[in-house]
């Protein structure tokens, strides 16, 4: 008997969704927690798919750990907590292309990619609604740049190194654009607050007097 669940790593507990989907293979539910929890303990912060193989007449059990899925690696690389809602007007990270290609080879086997530049691609589509830029430039324009070769040489080599001083170049440029993105979404809601209190303060002004 095969379950699939997806799991934090490391630390998987119980709950009624998983005695829901345990209950039938009759197994011992602490054991099985504990064996996940093993299994997935280098996977702390992620959410990580795994699969139970359950002999239901000797209830012997056999995790196997995938890899964790590609919005999960960014989101870790980045300590993203969660993505950005307003992809357009606020980013949450700013990734090299090498970060982008190391997270392409983790996953390169998973993807479906024929070779590792579709495998970048797919992991630049991700970074695109999650709201993460690329070389201080949104994803989508990326995107369109490894399709004309921008990055042939770095995809070819397979670099995944950024260098300290393009990293703080990065940094700087990602934190100044963030307090500015910021600062406009501030305003842009301030704004929409003045014409609610106009119009409440209307609607008082039109009320009949009372005789």
């Amino acid at each position: 008997m095969k379950i699939k669940l997806l799991v934090e790593g490391g630390q998987m507990e119980p709950g009624p969704a998983l005695s829901q989907k345990l209950g039938p293979a009759g197994v011992n539910l602490s054991q099985v927690i504990s064996k996940v929890n093993e299994a997935t303990k280098d996977f702390k912060g992620l959410k990580v798919p795994v699969e139970l193989d359950i002999n239901t007449t000797t209830k012997d059990i056999d995790v196997e750990v995938f890899s964790p899925p590609v919005s999960e690696l960014l989101k870790k690389e980045f300590g993203i907590e969660k993505a950005s809602g307003v992809q357009k007007k606020l980013q949450v990270a700013n990734a090299s292309i090498e970060q982008i290609i190391s997270i392409a080879k983790q996953k390169q086997s998973n993807l479906l990619a024929k070779d590792l530049k579709a495998a970048v691609k797919s992991i630049v589509g991700t970074c695109a609604s999650l709201g993460i830029l690329i070389e201080n430039k949104p994803a989508t324009e990326v995107g369109i740049e490894i399709d004309e070769g921008k990055y042939d040489e770095e995809i070819k080599q397979g670099k995944t190194e950024t260098s300290p001083e393009k990293r703080a170049k990065l940094d700087e440029y990602f934190s100044e654009l963030h307090s500015k993105q910021e600062k406009l979404i501030k305003q842009e809601e301030a704004a929409k607050e003045v014409p609610e209190e106009t119009s409440e303060k209307a609607e008082q002004t039109t009320e009949p007097a009372k005789k």
